[in-house]
């Protein structure tokens, strides 16, 4: 733990007031998975596009069960300010767990799965959001980073489990 309190406090020598209020802006994009639900509503309505958005909205459903309810209440990890308790959060204080990340899952599960069902070109900025996303909840001293690089790989596989299932259940009988 001593390493990762050391990589956050680095990074807390990066702060001030612009960076603050952009971070905490690219934080609140994926609060309760925002960005990645209303992109999920618009991919659906777009007659072109239903398939990333069904396996979008499947990985959203996967990752909240998965991440949120699962995950985060078997590892009841602290957060990074519950151990320094005069640290100043720019922030709401999350009242979750912190193990894994539920910021980088959704983000990464999000920018995964519209890579893997065909959308390659229009993921490439949702990984941008996506790696600013993980930045961000270090900065906020939300999370630690084994917290951040968790919910990578647990996104990323969501990602590929909720297009396998898509595909199996879903896409496969429609080409019959």
């Amino acid at each position: 733990m001593a390493f990762e309190f050391t990589i956050l406090d680095l990074i807390q020598k990066l702060r001030f007031p612009f960076l603050d209020k952009f971070m905490v802006l690219v934080s609140l994009l994926s609060n309760g998975g925002l960005i990645w639900i209303t992109l999920s509503v618009f991919l659906l309505s777009k007659k072109d596009k239903k398939k990333a958005g069904f396996t979008l909205a499947l990985t959203l459903v996967l990752d909240l069960v998965i991440t949120n309810l699962i995950l985060k209440n078997l590892t009841s990890s602290l957060r990074p300010f519950q151990y320094r308790k005069d640290f100043e959060l720019l922030i709401k204080r999350p009242l979750d767990y912190s193990f894994p990340s539920g910021h980088a899952a959704v983000s990464f599960a999000g920018a995964s799965s519209l890579y893997i069902s065909g959308e390659e070109k229009s993921s490439k900025p949702f990984f941008i959001l996506s790696l600013l996303t993980c930045f961000s909840r270090l900065y906020l001293y939300v999370h630690f980073p084994s917290d951040v690089v968790s919910g990578m790989i647990v996104g990323f596989l969501i990602a590929n489990l909720s297009n396998y299932l898509a595909e199996k259940f879903i896409y496969k009988s429609k080409k019959s």
